[in-house]
């Protein structure tokens, strides 16, 4: 049975990618739409950001990665989660990420991948049906 309350998503910039204004843009939009979120700012490792994920008792990991090392960075974070037995927090990412990467990373657990051009209204909606808390 899942706890009850507002949705929390951990929005993280995982790796040397200094360029967050879309993930800004994220957290704002999630906010704005009744969610507790918690940005981690930049230069994030997975360590730091799937400890913050469980500190916070996140429903979701929103990884934002422009710098082409999604496939390493996220496949660390659900390594990670399993590790740490963690696995129902929800992973999702954004970003530059190629067409031909989209399906490795659902295969790495990934639950879906946002790329350029997608709405905030799009992602809000996604996290709403997919991250929702048991009332």
């Amino acid at each position: 049975m899942g706890v009850s309350g507002p949705i929390r998503v951990v929005v993280a910039k995982p790796g040397l990618d200094g360029h967050d204004r879309g993930a800004k843009v994220i957290a704002r939009a999630l906010r704005d739409a009744g969610m507790e979120v918690i940005y981690t700012g930049l230069h994030q490792t997975p360590e730091q950001i799937v400890d913050t994920a469980i500190q916070e008792d996140a429903d979701g990991i929103g990884l934002s990665i422009l710098s082409g090392a999604h496939l390493t960075l996220c496949a660390r974070v659900m390594e990670l989660l399993r590790e740490r037995e963690a696995e129902d927090i929800t992973v999702f990412c954004g970003g530059i990420v190629p067409e031909e990467d989209i399906a490795r990373l659902k295969e790495l657990g990934i639950a879906d991948v946002f790329t350029p051009g997608t709405t905030t209204g799009s992602v809000v909606d996604w996290v709403e049906a997919n991250l929702r808390r048991a009332g």
